[in-house]
């Protein structure tokens, strides 16, 4: 029976956290006149990363996202590979934050995986822009926003972050 909690109790939290993404994606999103949009999503996974570990933060940066391009309709072409691309940066940012016994508490490992999984997040869409474009030049004009995109998404989930595991129930985890 205890498994059979724990699934349930997992499946609701990636559905919360995957429309938290979507939302927040949803909510303040700037076309950056490049192909892409600058919005709020990837706080959210980087927030579930830290907080709750590598296959929600996976899962639900994956889902959200997705969701974002499919019905915002511009960036439906794009839903495939953003699945892919936040999928593995969730994953990558949990996995470092929370291999071992660090659950998410071990700041030095939580900076590492933001970064390896922004250098990734900035990788992924390059790739997927130069299959989209069938070149390797344009991509290049979309990695400053890319950058702009991934820090800010630190910027806002850093501090979250901190705050919320200052509380009762994140404590009470640890």
């Amino acid at each position: 029976m205890q498994k059979t909690t724990s699934n349930v109790k997992e499946f609701v939290t990636i559905g919360l956290m995957s429309a938290i993404v979507f939302v927040a994606t949803m909510a303040l999103n700037i076309p950056n006149g490049l192909g892409g949009v600058l919005h709020l999503g990837d706080s959210m996974v980087i927030l579930a990363a830290l907080l709750i570990g590598t296959r929600t933060a996976a899962l639900s940066g994956a889902i959200g996202m997705m969701l974002f391009d499919l019905m915002s309709g511009a960036y439906a072409f794009w839903a495939p590979y953003t699945f892919v691309i936040k999928f593995i940066m969730g994953y990558l940012i949990g996995k470092i934050a929370f291999d071992g016994k660090r659950k998410g508490n071990n700041w030095g490992f939580n900076i590492v995986g933001i970064l390896i999984g922004g250098l990734w997040m900035i990788g992924g869409y390059y790739i997927a822009e130069a299959v989209i474009y069938g070149n390797i030049a344009t991509p290049i004009a979309a990695v400053p926003a890319n950058i702009i995109q991934i820090a800010g998404g630190a910027g806002v989930a850093i501090p979250l972050v901190a705050a919320l595991k200052k509380t009762k129930y994140f404590q009470d985890r640890a």
